[in-house]
């Protein structure tokens, strides 16, 4: 399928790995090009000379962190206007409530809501005056239910599902979509954190943790970051104007809800 967004400019967080850089691939692969962002310069690199190589399209890079004031002025400056903006970070880490103070809860917002939040702030108006844009945020499942150990990304990331639930449809009119994506077990190094921590507890072998998780999840196994770059490329399409502050979830099932 033609996605219709060839020569799009797309803003893409996070992007040297994991999700973001399945994210990324998918739409170099549409034809857009990419102001890509990471906080390590090198793999940042390594990931957009793969992409120039693999699908000839324009990519710009920005080492910086955008959860910090510094690093989105960065990022904002080099990506100039762009159509599609793709946000994503790292969750915080796993724990127990009772191992949190405020400080712990105001990183998680930096980091989880407020940032992506202040890249549509600084975007989206530029893409209602042209009159087109898609804005997709990487969230997680934690929002459709909780994820226990991780209880600082389900209050965050909750945070910013509502902000989207109304902002979405205050601009939808002027062409813009904005939409969550939630993922569950994808091959990342996050999930490899989670293993580890797994592995730890219950004193078993790599191979023990990955076939324990995988056993609860109905697909069987850990979602491709790939799989799930191409249904976030198809929610920046041209095909996609009538799908407005949705979270969809792509879990392989785990999410056991009707709704």
């Amino acid at each position: 399928m033609d996605l219709g967004i060839a020569g799009k400019r797309a803003l893409v967080c996070a992007a040297s790995k994991g999700l973001g850089r399945g994210c990324a691939e998918a739409l170099a692969e549409a034809g857009c090009a990419l102001v890509l962002n990471a906080r390590s310069e090198g793999p940042l690199e390594e990931t957009a000379q793969a992409i120039r190589e693999a699908h000839g399209v324009e990519v710009v890079t920005v080492a910086a962190d955008n959860t910090t004031e510094e690093g989105r002025a960065a990022l904002l400056e080099a990506a100039g206007e762009v159509e599609i903006l793709v946000t994503n970070s790292g969750g915080p880490p796993p724990g127990y409530w009772t191992d949190w103070d405020r400080e712990d809860f105001i990183k998680a917002l930096d980091g989880s809501m407020l940032s992506p939040i202040a890249l549509m702030q600084a975007l989206v108006p530029g893409m209602m005056e042209r009159g087109w844009g898609r804005v997709v945020n990487i969230t997680s499942r934690s929002v459709k239910a909780p994820i226990l150990p991780l209880g600082l990304s389900n209050s965050a990331r909750a945070g910013l599902t509502g902000f989207v639930a109304g902002t979405s449809r205050q601009v939808a009119g002027q062409g813009v979509t904005i939409n969550n994506l939630l993922p569950g077990v994808h091959d990342t190094d996050r999930i490899e954190q989670m293993d580890a921590r797994l592995m730890s507890e219950e004193g078993i072998d790599r191979d023990e943790a990955r076939r324990r998780r995988a056993g609860g999840i109905p697909a069987g196994r850990y979602g491709d970051p790939a799989e799930f770059g191409r249904m976030c490329a198809f929610l920046c399409s041209a095909h996609a104007g009538y799908i407005v502050g949705q979270n969809i979830v792509l879990d392989g099932g785990e999410t056991n809800a009707t709704i």
